[in-house]
């Protein structure tokens, strides 16, 4: 791995719940030894995607972030794209959607819209979500390039929960299944109990650059439920593509 690709996958260590990362926690989650990351923070730091905190010396997101994100959604549009749409999704499913986009080796979830019931499934913010364990994850392989789609199943696919897929032959299997029905399942393959259902959202080019999905809890799961989600799937997903100046694939089809 490039070190400015080592640098900026830093970045993806901080969330919701780890908004401020000491220095030696850091190299520990990233397995980078604690001198070189404080050389990549230090430079970043140059740039303001990071800042040190001056009370207890860890880090947290720079306003340079903030700034490249107002950037971004000021020349494309995401945020007013999605954010109805996943609005009126969880509303006619009663359950949590949220969307993701590429970006790198995973996905990142941009936008998340909670039903109004306690039990419900949390996803938090910017979350990363990787490619083989979640159903957006397995939802955008199976419609990328070839070449990148082949690059997804030569990966060393770690666990994440007991089911998450972890040989290239399982996600590959899921993967075809994908490309026959249109939408993806994963049962309880990133998290414990949660059961979730992606599309894939297209880009110019007609492949895969997201994808819209719904998260229930898995004890809510039935096949009446599940037809409901896929249901009303399909066209918010159609129109988050188009939405996003997007080109449906004509090899993406739904068969329930």
């Amino acid at each position: 791995m490039r070190t400015v690709e080592k640098a900026l996958r830093l970045l993806d260590f901080f969330s919701d719940k780890m908004p401020e990362i000491g220095l030696s926690e850091l190299a520990k989650l990233s397995g980078i030894d604690k001198t070189t990351v404080l050389r990549m923070l230090a430079d970043m730091a140059e740039c303001g995607l990071v800042e040190q905190k001056t009370d207890d010396k860890k880090w947290r997101l720079g306003a340079g972030v903030l700034r490249l994100a107002r950037l971004r959604e000021a020349t494309q549009p995401v945020t007013r794209v999605l954010t109805p749409i996943l609005e009126r999704l969880a509303e006619q499913t009663g359950e949590t959607a949220h969307a993701s986009l590429l970006s790198g080796r995973d996905l990142a979830n941009i936008g998340v819209v909670e039903p109004a019931r306690a039990n419900r499934v949390h996803i938090e913010p910017g979350l990363v979500l990787p490619l083989h364990a979640t159903a957006s994850g397995i939802a955008v392989t199976a419609f990328l390039r070839p070449e990148q789609r082949e690059r997804v199943l030569a990966r060393k696919l770690a666990a994440v929960t007991g089911q998450t897929p972890t040989s290239r032959e399982r996600l590959a299997e899921l993967v075809d299944r994908v490309r026959t029905r249109g939408y993806s399942v994963a049962d309880q393959t990133y998290e414990d109990e949660v059961y979730g259902l992606a599309m894939p959202i297209f880009g110019p080019d007609g492949f895969a650059c997201g994808a819209l999905a719904v998260a229930t809890p898995a004890s809510r799961v039935t096949k009446a439920h599940e037809a409901a989600i896929i249901a009303a799937l399909a066209p918010a997903a159609r129109e988050a593509t188009l939405g996003l100046g997007g080109r449906p694939s004509p090899e993406h089809r739904i068969t329930v």
